[in-house]
């Protein structure tokens, strides 16, 4: 079987992959022209082969996540224009995986538009990590959609940190009960003991976001806030506030996307939360010189990642 042909786009997350994948970075050419349109092109033979494409589709300061999607869709048509025999898309970050589901009349869900964009320029294959919603994922694409567990990274982070502490992992909202018990599961055996579980009221209206129940045993433990991503802050800010109102020791917020939009850097700075740990999925520039900063721990998934990709591509 040849040996795949890797691109990627992503300057950060990109050639780590590639090293822990053992695969060389295939050359491309990105063209821009004056009136803002572009051309992308791979400069190596493609004829016959599996190709994967990687980039992590967050917002940059100078590129969209709407330019970087339509650069990755021209550029999967390209390699199966090429000749390519299969095309993986790898976006550590999905662009538009919350918007999943209609919230009014003639909302459009998008992650099903995003889905037939891809499919039909040609995609084979597209994986993520930890996708905001699992079934609206899976159901939106026809080939197939391979979601990568990051909760690994978390556990094994916090573990020695943990060993002689009682621990209790908070959900945000009921929309994360899941993903929050999937993860409370993992800690527990990881710690060889029990951890407690606990869920935050989350109810959203005209006003915005309410609600202050707290349900669950957090006085005296040490509490756990897991997301799959975190925005603006205002949801784990606000959890923090509870679990400490609640007797909790310490508290640490912990997702796997760190967007960190406005005013997420002075919200989290103000809480009170120990740490605040997110994987290296997107880059945390947003947060450099707010108050937030000095509790941030980065995460590196690279190696995650390669070992999901190789597994669940073929490569080995």
């Amino acid at each position: 079987m040849p040996t795949p042909v890797y691109f990627t786009f992503d300057p950060n997350l990109g050639p780590k992959i590639a090293v822990a994948l053992d695969l060389p970075i295939a050359k491309h050419e990105e063209t821009v022209y004056e009136d803002g349109e572009h051309r992308t092109r791979a400069l190596e033979g493609v004829t016959g082969r599996h190709c994967l494409v990687v980039d992590s589709l967050y917002a940059e300061p100078s590129l969209s996540a709407d330019r970087k999607l339509l650069r990755m869709t021209f550029f999967v048509g390209a390699l199966k224009a090429a000749g390519a025999a299969r095309v993986s898309v790898v976006a550590p970050y999905l662009c538009y995986s919350r918007k999943d589901r209609r919230g009014a009349v003639g909302d459009p869900v998008i992650t099903r538009h995003l889905a037939q964009i891809l499919e039909a320029v040609g995609a084979d294959q597209m994986l993520t990590l930890d996708v905001h919603n699992l079934a609206s994922f899976e159901n939106a694409f026809r080939i197939p959609a391979d979601n990568i567990e990051g909760q690994s990274l978390f556990v094994d982070y916090l573990a020695p940190k943990l060993a002689e502490a009682k621990v209790v992992v908070v959900s945000p909202d009921a929309g994360g009960i899941k993903r929050a018990e999937t993860f409370r599961s993992a800690l527990e055996q990881a710690l060889g003991r029990p951890v407690e579980r606990a869920i935050m009221e989350k109810l959203r209206g005209p006003d915005g976001v309410r609600g202050d129940l707290l349900v669950g045993p957090v006085e005296g433990r040490v509490a756990v806030l897991i997301d799959d991503l975190i925005n603006t802050g205002g949801t784990l800010a606000r959890a923090a506030k509870a679990c400490r109102a609640h007797g909790a020791s310490e508290v640490y917020a912990m997702a796997t996307h760190g967007l960190f939009v406005a005013p997420a850097g002075d919200a989290l700075g103000g809480a009170d939360i120990s740490e605040l740990v997110v994987s290296d999925s997107v880059p945390p520039f947003r947060l450099s010189g707010t108050p937030a900063h000095g509790k941030l721990r980065v995460l590196e998934c690279a190696k995650l990642l390669a070992q999901a990709i190789a597994q669940r591509c073929g490569l080995g």
